[in-house]
C-alpha cells in the first residue's frame, strides 16, 4: 500500500544517455565551436548556451524548492564531474551517481538508489527544460505521479515539431485521474473521443516502491531496462498507482543539433542561479 508523503526535496536527473541523435549532423545551421564539440560528444546536458544547458534545469528545480539533486552520468563523463565540482553552490547540493553501462532509464534510477534511500523523489530528463509549475505540483502531490503534458499546448508553446511529438508516449488516464497505461506506440491508442490528449515527457514523482519495478522490468526491444515499462509493470503487477497531473504548458527539448539555436534563443533572458 502506498501512503501519502511530505513535499519532495530530492530529484534525480538522468544524464547517462549516449546522445546518438545529438551526434548526428542535421540542418542545424551554424553552431559555435564549443556547441559543436559538445554535440559531437553527445553530452546534451553540457551543451553551452551561455551556461551548460543543465544549469538551466537545475535552476528551475531550485526555484521549485528542490534542494538535493543527483545527476546520473557514465564513468566517461569527466566534464560533468569537473564542472560541478568547480562550482560554489548556494541553493542546491549536487551528488553524482555512476551508471556503469548505458542500460536504460530504469537502470539509471537504480543507480541513484543510495542517494534516495526511502524518501520521495522526482525523476526527469537532462535534455528537457520543463515548466517550473510541473515541479511545483509534483513536489506537493503527496503521492507518486507524473506530469501529463497536454499535446496541443506542447505543439503551440514548445520547440517540439508535431512530427516529433507524435513519437512521444501517450497516456491512458482514468476518469478519476490515475495513469492506466503508457502507450509507447501511439497507433495503439484506444479510439476514444477526447477533447485533450496527454503525453509523457518522463517527469515523475516516485517513492522507493519504484525500485522493485525497476529491478523486475525485462529488457525492451532495444535491449534496455526502460522506465516507462517499469512503471507499467508496477501498475499491472505490483499494485503501484500514479496520479496523472495535467500540465498545460510548453517545454523545451534538446534532442537534436537543430534544437540548439532555438533553445538558446528561448533561454537567452534567463540567468541560472544555483
Amino acid at each position: 500500500m502506498q501512503t501519502a508523503t511530505s513535499s519532495v526535496m530530492k530529484a534525480v536527473i538522468l544524464a547517462r544517455g549516449l546522445g546518438k541523435r545529438m551526434r548526428r549532423p542535421d540542418s542545424s545551421g551554424p553552431l559555435a565551436t564549443d556547441q559543436l564539440a559538445a554535440a559531437d560528444a553527445g553530452v546534451k546536458a553540457m551543451i553551452p548556451i551561455g551556461r551548460p544547458f543543465l544549469d538551466f534545469v537545475l535552476s528551475e528545480l531550485a526555484d521549485s524548492g528542490i534542494r538535493e539533486i543527483c545527476i546520473v552520468i557514465g564513468p566517461e563523463h569527466a566534464q560533468v564531474r569537473e564542472y560541478y565540482a568547480s562550482l560554489s553552490l548556494r541553493r542546491i547540493a549536487i551528488r553524482l551517481a555512476i551508471q556503469e553501462q548505458p542500460l536504460g532509464t530504469a537502470n539509471a534510477v537504480l543507480a541513484a538508489r543510495q542517494f534516495i534511500a526511502d524518501e520521495p523523489f522526482l525523476v526527469l530528463n537532462s535534455d528537457n527544460y520543463y515548466p517550473v509549475e510541473a515541479f511545483h505540483v509534483l513536489r506537493q502531490l503527496g503521492e507518486p505521479g507524473l506530469a501529463a503534458f497536454e499535446r496541443e499546448t506542447l505543439v503551440r508553446e514548445s520547440n517540439i515539431p508535431p512530427e516529433r511529438l507524435r513519437e512521444y508516449a501517450l497516456l491512458q488516464i482514468s476518469r478519476d485521474g490515475w495513469l492506466e497505461k503508457i502507450i509507447e506506440k501511439p497507433s495503439q491508442m484506444p479510439t476514444v473521443e477526447r477533447e485533450e490528449v496527454f503525453v509523457s515527457m518522463n517527469c515523475w514523482r516516485f517513492q522507493s516502491s519504484i525500485f522493485r519495478a525497476c529491478e523486475q522490468v525485462p529488457r525492451s526491444s532495444r535491449g534496455e531496462f526502460e522506465l516507462p515499462q517499469a512503471v507499467q509493470l508496477g501498475i499491472d503487477s505490483l499494485g503501484l498507482r500514479f496520479r496523472a497531473v495535467p500540465i498545460r504548458a510548453g517545454a523545451l527539448d534538446l534532442s537534436y543539433r537543430s534544437d540548439i539555436p532555438t533553445v538558446a534563443r528561448r533561454l537567452a533572458h534567463i540567468r541560472p542561479d544555483l
